[in-house]
């Protein structure tokens, strides 16, 4: 059953979203979001404030904030691509290339399809001498491209990285530097712009088109614990059963009492046959839900279900 998310619901949860809250109340098979009510305690830094802090810094080139800035996010989520991207900027704004490089092959580790990442290091690599290794990013960029035939919504981005590695490999210095390339980051208006598609997309069941708006989304607002709930969503009506799982457990070191998250956590853990877990969701929807909630009972239905098929 898909129960769909009304524009109007996610006009407003836009409209807060770069706020660092998790606003948007969903459930079942359609709706995300759902900020926490009570229960455990969230992370030492807003890692949404955090990101912009670190965006801002960046583009007036204090480099060293920007790092500090960055870490505080990574401190939460430390597996967050965009965030790794713009700290290996900030640390070749600062001189730090080693730092860079290091920075740059993290965002490519956790999320093998960031362009901007696969092109810095490439810069990068070129700028260090391993000319091998940049033409190897500048193949994966120029192969994305030719696929996307200029219709992707990363075409501009691949269009500018792969400019940027091949001056690199002919020994030219790009002008700008890591604050002009910050601003290949949307605007948080885009990003509100972007999370709002995504969810007219999911109601439409466009997962793969929709997956790319959130990516979007959260390149510009940063790890909020509704656009990485939507995007465990998508991922796992795609059947990306462990990229689901990531993204789920991103939006709960996010916020630990997001409703949305924790309901849609425990609906793959018994799409997974994993009932026990399951369960453990449940009884922890029950305890954020002192008066009850559609998202604790979704998933009572779905583990009552389950075990009826299972019997």
């Amino acid at each position: 059953m898909i129960r769909k998310i009304h524009l109007a619901t996610a006009v407003a949860a836009a409209c807060i979203l770069a706020g660092g809250a998790a606003m948007a109340s969903g459930g079942g098979s359609g709706g995300g979001g759902g900020g926490g009510m009570n229960g455990s305690m969230g992370p030492m830094y807003n890692p949404n404030e955090e990101y912009q802090k670190g965006l801002a810094a960046l583009r007036a080139q204090d480099f060293k904030a920007a790092v500090t800035a960055f870490d505080h996010v990574i401190s939460v989520v430390p597996k967050d691509s965009n965030t790794w991207t713009l700290m290996g900027l900030s640390k070749a704004g600062a001189g730090d290339q080693r730092g860079a490089k290091s920075a740059f092959e993290k965002a490519v580790r956790f999320n093998g399809d960031n362009v901007i990442a696969h092109g810095e290091l490439g810069a990068t690599d070129a700028k260090m001498g391993d000319k091998v290794k940049a033409q190897a990013e500048l193949d994966w960029l120029k192969k994305k491209s030719d696929a996307c035939a200029g219709t992707c919504k990363e075409a501009n981005d691949l269009k500018t990285e792969i400019a940027k590695v091949e001056a690199a490999l002919g020994g030219t210095v790009t002008s700008g530097g890591a604050a002009e390339a910050s601003l290949l980051f949307d605007s948080v208006g885009g990003g509100k712009q972007a999370y709002v598609q995504a969810v007219a997309l999911i109601n439409e069941g466009k997962y793969e088109d929709a997956l790319a708006s959130l990516h979007h989304s959260e390149q510009a607002i940063g790890p909020h614990p509704d656009i990485l709930t939507y995007m465990g969503f998508a991922s796992r009506k795609l059947h990306r059963y462990d990229a689901a799982e990531a993204y789920y457990t991103a939006a709960l070191k996010v916020d630990p009492n997001h409703v949305g998250a924790t309901e849609y956590y425990g609906e793959l853990k018994v799409e997974r046959g994993d009932l026990k877990s399951a369960n453990k969701l449940l009884a922890r929807l029950d305890d954020l839900c002192s008066f009850g909630c559609t998202e604790a009972e979704e998933l009572r239905g779905w583990i009552d279900r389950a075990k009826q098929h299972g019997s």
